[in-house]
């Protein structure tokens, strides 16, 4: 692949002629040269560099000006990416990124008989190191590590995930010393990985505040401020209070707030909470506790005051223990689900509940946004999975018996629902996997019942529910607290007071948006295209005004191996699952989130977190029977025949062919969907040098 198809350019090319009349280019009106070399645009619609080709090679070549970062003396200095089009024989071609540091990127595809334009799309002002487009040129080869890299990646995948692999034949055991080791090796790595990044973030973190004239205050540090108001003993925000914004009518209206900045009343924060001449943040305060406010307190040994921790190192520590968590639950679930599994189908079976959880979108798009939701990911696998330890399948001395009902753990029963409840001061919605606690310890529950009704219970038998309740109101009264203090009730966040783009005091989701908003999240189809990244944004219209943020696509098509959880209902009548009922009201939990979330907060790539993980968990007994890890799951019976076991083979040779390609194109649409254009955080405008270089693997392809 490296060698022959993406140097396919190297290969067509070297009939080339080389001749070259970069010399006799033709220049655009809209473009004027610099001392400096560069080129200054001036008028968008008449920038370009044109010239004259033989036929002889079907690229060209943009040729660099002689300068180093040159500014020409005055204004600013060159840019190193560009976006560029390509018009050939005055067909109109398609726009790309080219990059000064990225050589491979100033090679254009150019099937052009007689004339190559090259349109500079940037905005007046801008100055570009372009000298000259140099036609008929040779193509060299290139070796790209990058590119060979991640198409080892893939053929680790699929190397692992083919129907012949060994691993299919090895059994998931946790015991197993070998895999015991393997698991604690990968998780360190990445756990060291995570946590070195989160440092040098932290290492490199400048104040994210941006003001411009007559505009908001963007301020990105939202959790820094939380941190620096507890560890001085405030409640509000040591943030500047304009008092003409304080003393207005309604600062919640924005066709006011629009005077106010017009007159240059300035800063009114962007998306904070305002309420009776403070600003507050409405996200709640447990991320701050657990991570924001120690970094502070121990950086003030050698920063005076204490620096405040970015919110994209927070992000990855808490994805770290989502992963790690989530991972942890995930096996002990489906090793009580398949009690056979092989490390084929728990590998994908991971790989659907990373896709599934949206866990991507949150490890692109670190920002403050981000931070609450990462937390409650992590407190909420950490807490079902300290639930399912409860759980003890041999019998113990130090156990809580109720019943004929299995022994419980209080321990580990009391610390999963502290981490629980935790959600409350990070992300609400997450409080609602509390309710999972009844199918989880339904039996249980249902002796504890019989004896109320039998009027036969102990004082021993309000343990268990005692050590629910009380580490639950433990960590959740101080958050009512402070939401008492900051806004008057104890289940008031200050969401309704964010400074946004409209009214949240009076706001209400139009009822005509729900059904589509719930289509989105759901059936969204992924819109392709041509060239790279090959996946765009697709418009998602509202019959009426609501929030929406661009995506590319629903549950479903994100993450297909969803559609499993359907069948659920039906392989529980076929067989017996462990944790059938949980896995059920995860399903069920799962869409009921998805519909309030659209009620409450409209559409939003990110709020899939909210419900997703559900829905996947729900999905894996599915996805374990497909591949033929489930007891019955290849279609055999006692009498079979040998034709009867060639069909079966046959047929589950194909079903593992097509989960494991189906897989890798979802991993793929994943990894291309963070360059699409329109998305926020798009990589295209945060690493703009990556996404030339990336581009660049395939623009010469055609």
């Amino acid at each position: 692949m490296e060698g022959v198809v993406f140097n396919l350019p190297y290969w067509t090319g070297m009939a080339a002629s080389t001749d070259s009349p970069s010399t006799l280019n033709t220049t655009g009106s809209g473009l004027v040269r610099q001392a400096s070399g560069t080129l200054e645009v001036t008028d968008p619609t008449k920038a370009y560099l044109r010239t004259t080709v033989d036929g002889s090679s079907s690229y060209a070549r943009i040729d660099l000006a002689d300068i180093t970062g040159a500014s020409g003396g005055s204004g600013d200095p060159a840019i190193d990416t560009v976006r560029v089009r390509v018009d050939c024989d005055g067909r109109v071609g398609r726009s790309m990124l080219v990059d000064a540091s990225e050589p491979r990127s100033l090679y254009v595809r150019a099937d052009a008989r007689r004339t190559v334009t090259v349109w500079i799309q940037e905005p007046a002002g801008t100055r570009v190191p372009f000298f000259a487009v140099r036609p008929n040129v040779r193509v060299p080869f290139s070796f790209d590590w990058i590119r060979v890299t991640v198409m080892a990646a893939i053929a680790c995948l699929v190397g692992c995930w083919r129907p012949g692999s060994r691993l299919w034949k090895v059994r998931a055991d946790p015991h197993a010393r070998v895999q015991r080791v393997a698991f604690i090796v990968v998780m360190t790595v990445i756990g060291v990985c995570s946590f070195a990044a989160a440092g040098v973030l932290a290492a490199q973190a400048r104040p994210l505040v941006f003001h411009t004239a007559g505009g908001y205050t963007y301020d990105f540090d939202q959790y820094g401020h939380v941190a620096d108001a507890l560890l001085h003993g405030r409640l509000s925000l040591d943030l500047k209070v304009p008092e003409a914004f304080a003393d207005s009518a309604n600062p919640y209206d924005p066709a006011l707030r629009e005077l106010l900045l017009d007159r240059g009343v300035s800063p009114i924060y962007w998306d904070y909470a305002f309420y009776k001449g403070h600003w507050y943040s409405y996200f709640g305060v447990i991320p701050a506790l657990l991570l924001f406010v120690p970094y502070q307190a121990v950086s003030a040994l050698w920063s005076r005051g204490g620096a405040m921790l970015p919110s994209a190192s927070a992000v990855l520590v808490f994805m770290f223990g989502f992963l790690l968590f989530a991972s942890l639950l995930m096996v002990r679930v489906l090793r009580r689900v398949a009690p056979r599994i092989s490390l084929a189908a728990l590998g994908m079976a991971w790989a659907t509940l990373l896709l599934g959880s949206n866990a991507g979108y949150l490890w692109l798009r670190t920002n403050f946004y981000s931070v609450p939701i990462a937390a409650s990911l992590m407190l909420t696998m950490l807490g079902l999975w300290l639930w399912t330890c409860a759980q003890r399948d041999v019998d113990g001395p130090k156990l809580w018996h109720v019943g004929e009902a299995p022994g419980l753990s209080i321990p580990y029963l009391a610390a999963g629902s502290a981490c629980i409840a935790a959600n409350i001061g990070c992300r609400p919605t997450f409080a609602l996997s509390a309710l999972l606690i009844f199918p989880m310890f339904r039996s249980q529950i249902r002796e504890l019942g019989r004896m109320l009704r039998h009027r036969r219970v102990t004082r021993s038998a309000w343990v268990a529910p005692a050590a629910v309740v009380v580490p639950a109101l433990m960590v959740s009264i101080p958050v009512f607290v402070l939401n008492t203090l900051r806004f008057g009730s104890p289940l008031n966040f200050g969401n309704r007071y964010q400074i946004t783009v409209n009214d949240m005091t009076s706001y209400r989701e139009p009822l005509a948006n729900i059904r589509w908003i719930v289509g989105y999240y759901l059936f969204l189809p992924a819109r392709l295209q041509s060239s790279f990244p090959f996946v765009a944004v697709n418009p998602t219209p509202l019959p009426a005004w609501g929030y929406a943020e661009p995506m590319v696509a629903g549950l479903f098509v994100l993450c297909p191996m969803a559609w499993f959880a359907i069948v659920l209902p039906l392989l529980r009548r076929r067989h017996r699952i462990a944790y059938g009922h949980l896995l059920h009201w995860m399903a069920v939990l799962g869409l009921a989130i998805m519909v309030m979330d659209a009620c409450t907060a409209g559409l939003g790539w990110r709020y899939i977190c909210d419900f997703g993980w559900l829905v996947a968990f729900a999905a894996l007994p599915g996805l374990v029977w497909f591949v033929g890890d489930m007891p019955g799951g290849h279609g055999r019976t006692p009498a079979a025949g040998p034709r009867t076991e060639r069909l079966c083979a046959v047929s589950l040779w194909l079903r593992r062919t097509c989960m494991m390609l189906l897989i890798v194109a979802c991993v793929l649409f994943l990894l291309a969907s963070c360059f699409a254009s329109g998305r926020d955080d798009t990589l295209q405008h945060a690493a703009p040098q990556m996404f030339a270089q990336l581009q660049s693997w395939f623009a010469l392809l055609g």
